[in-house]
């Protein structure tokens, strides 16, 4: 078969999505125009392209609750990114909208996660002048970082996506309402972000013996399920369920919307406000927390007073501390760890801990 064909019978495919659904003719394209593929669709480069960057494979050192754990089957950002990804493609597939879009939004909104989780980010949010918000780091990370300073050039579809994948600690989990993305897929990839993060950090809680079983809100285990499986599946179902017009089969003919229902709605919210309380600021307390803090913080000023210690990629930005915190933000955990203790970092506050 001529490959060409393959594109084009894949981008007929999507002409038998929902009318609602993001489809590549109608992607609003790239900053830099290339010839298509002969063999994807522009989604589907996009994911590969994430997939294969060294953004995504760093991910795999990186927290997401807890650092330094001591067990094997503590959630990693990039076990996270993974999970967002099944979820979104499963709410996506059910509703016939585009999964290569949802895909590659999905694997690729983390990417500018700082390590030490949003420890880090909050350390260079607190430090640098411009401010620091993972999201925004994301999207540096496709549009100038990797690829030596050339970036993915990915769709204005998936950078979106990427852009508007977080919510404030404020807002409950179907995010900011005025400023919704523009399609689907990607409203969905922001729900399926919270429910990922909701069941697997209880999970995770529960394995660093921070929390029981009996401590979880009774009213949102009654509602969701009481195992980490049930509860996703109730979730999953009721975004469908919710959001059914998406597909364009429903008669009324509503305008399609991501959502939830107003009572499981009410018991994922309870279940993350819990896992505020109860986790995420006793997790700020802990040891290993404050010695991420101070590792940021000094390779921060460190590198801010030594701008020509930098490697060379991040020493040519117009800004230096943007440089810095290019550089910081793309550690992993133990590079960071490891690069502090070369360079005379470790004090007795957290020597052989």
């Amino acid at each position: 078969m001529i490959h060409g064909e393959i594109r084009q019978r894949l981008e007929e495919r999507e002409e038998s999505l929902s009318p609602y659904a993001a489809k590549c003719r109608l992607s609003r394209g790239r900053a830099k125009a290339e010839p298509p593929s002969p063999m994807r669709t522009e989604f589907q480069r996009d994911r590969d392209r994430i997939i294969h960057s060294k953004a995504f494979r760093r991910l795999k050192h990186k927290t997401q609750v807890f650092i330094a754990p001591l067990g094997d089957h503590y959630v990693t950002r990039l076990t996270h990114t993974l999970e967002v990804s099944q979820i979104a493609r499963s709410i996506v597939r059910a509703l016939n909208l585009n999964e290569d879009l949802a895909e590659a939004i999905s694997l690729g909104h983390d990417l500018g996660h700082t390590p030490f989780g949003h420890v880090g980010e909050e350390v260079l949010n607190e430090l640098y002048p411009k401010g620091f918000r993972h999201n925004e780091q994301s999207l540096r990370v496709v549009d100038y970082l990797e690829k030596d300073g050339k970036g993915l050039n990915l769709t204005w579809d998936v950078r979106e996506g990427i852009l508007k994948h977080s919510k404030s600690s404020k807002q409950d989990i179907l995010g900011d309402m005025w400023d919704p993305p523009t399609t689907l897929e990607a409203q969905i990839c922001r729900l399926a972000d919270s429910v990922a993060y909701i069941n697997h950090d209880i999970g995770d809680a529960l394995r660093a013996g921070l929390i029981t079983e009996d401590d979880l809100p009774q009213s949102a285990i009654v509602v969701l399920g009481k195992s980490h499986s049930k509860r996703i599946d109730t979730m999953v179902c009721d975004i469908i369920d919710q959001s059914w017009s998406a597909t364009g089969l429903d008669d009324a003919k509503k305008t399609p919307t991501i959502t939830m229902s107003p009572r499981v709605l009410e018991a994922a919210n309870n279940l993350r406000q819990f896992l505020f309380q109860r986790v995420y600021e006793v997790q700020i307390l802990r040891k290993e927390t404050e010695r991420a803090r101070q590792v940021v913080r000094f390779l921060y000023c460190y590198f801010v007073d030594n701008s020509d210690k930098l490697p060379k990629e991040f020493a040519s930005s117009n800004e230096a501390e943007r440089g810095v915190v290019d550089y910081i933000a793309g550690m992993t955990d133990n590079y960071a760890l490891r690069l502090a203790s070369e360079l005379g970092t470790l004090t007795s506050n957290f020597q052989g801990s």
